[in-house]
């Protein structure tokens, strides 16, 4: 593999948020070709044929972005569905990396592997010290699990499998489902319609006291190939064998409160904003510590405002052709 010039690299999950702007980037580098394939050609849940898959294309880099996601609704219902499903398509995933000795792979986690109660803001050595949130747990620790299979192969076997834990993500191809959607897209599109129905308030749940870290998706695509472009001895100086992923945030956090205002006022919303007490607030604060990645060489360069006015933008355009 190191004698050819190009690098192939495949991006599971290529047409979600993150994976398309892992390749919108990746795809700027003349070098990389970017390998992609849609779920009806590929099922990553079957082993067969991801084996397969890989055995046919020389691979280099694996990003691992592909995996079952939902709301609190999805998660509660199909439990089994959100564990099973993400257990077998990252083991499938790899072990195809260490069969087909892939030079390297980067395995995305997700912020709710930290426990439900834990001291702000959260450190990576903070994983699996207290209980996690139950109604994702399932989702959780399938995620765990694929930290610790990277972590596993690596001890075992000298592979170069990196973990990352990314915040709140937002930005173009975002989910703005109303039912399942996250706070930030579900905000846009709450005041989008209010400004172009001239609605007179437009109601949001809870207090507005909870604050939450948004990092723009293609601040996190360049912090994910900047990572992956660290030589392993670097790397491995510095990042702990048996805890070894990576935060990866903003550094810092606002109120639903104040995130409300900024989506109103940049969407030129006249209306009155109330917040309805009665709903639950959830947990009041979730920030990530990044001094490991910032000692590594990377920081967010998006403004929260800068992204919003982006993603507002990308979902006015799109929203005809988004599903409801």
């Amino acid at each position: 593999m190191s004698h050819r010039k190009i690098k192939n690299i495949f991006v599971a999950g290529h047409l979600g948020m993150v994976g398309s702007s892992l390749c919108s980037l990746l795809s700027k580098n003349p070098s990389n070709n970017i390998l992609t394939i849609t779920r009806a050609e590929l099922d990553l849940t079957s082993q067969s044929m991801v084996s397969s898959f890989f055995k046919k294309n020389e691979i280099d880099e694996v990003y691992l972005a592909a995996a079952k996601v939902g709301g609190i609704y999805a998660n509660e219902t199909y439990p089994a569905d959100f564990i099973y499903s993400n257990l077998i398509i990252q083991n499938n995933i790899i072990f195809s990396c260490y069969e087909n000795k892939v030079n390297k792979m980067l395995f995305l986690g997700s912020s709710c592997i930290y426990p439900k109660e834990t001291s702000q803001p959260i450190k990576e050595h903070q994983l699996m010290t207290g209980h996690l949130e139950p109604t994702n747990e399932p989702y959780a620790i399938a995620k765990i699990a694929g930290i610790k299979m990277c972590e596993s192969f690596n001890r075992q076997y000298g592979t170069d499998f990196r973990s990352v834990m990314p915040t709140n993500l937002y930005g173009p191809n975002d989910n703005f489902n109303p039912e399942n959607s996250h706070v930030l897209p579900a905000l846009i599109r709450k005041f989008v319609s209010a400004t172009e129905n001239e609605d007179l308030n437009v109601e949001i749940w809870g207090s507005g006291k909870p604050k939450r870290e948004f990092l723009h998706v293609d601040d996190f695509a360049l912090a994910a190939v900047h990572l992956m472009q660290i030589n392993k001895k670097e790397y491995d100086s510095q990042v702990p064998t048996t805890c070894s992923h990576i935060n990866i945030g903003s550094g810092s956090d606002i109120s639903i409160e104040e995130l409300s205002n900024l989506i109103g006022k940049l969407c030129n919303y006249k209306g009155e904003i109330i917040f309805n007490k009665t709903k639950p607030d959830g947990m009041m604060r979730k920030l990530l510590d990044i001094s490991l990645i910032s000692n590594l060489g990377w920081s967010p360069s998006i403004s929260l405002e800068q992204g919003i006015l982006q993603t507002i933008k990308w979902y006015k355009a799109n929203k005809d052709t988004l599903r409801s």
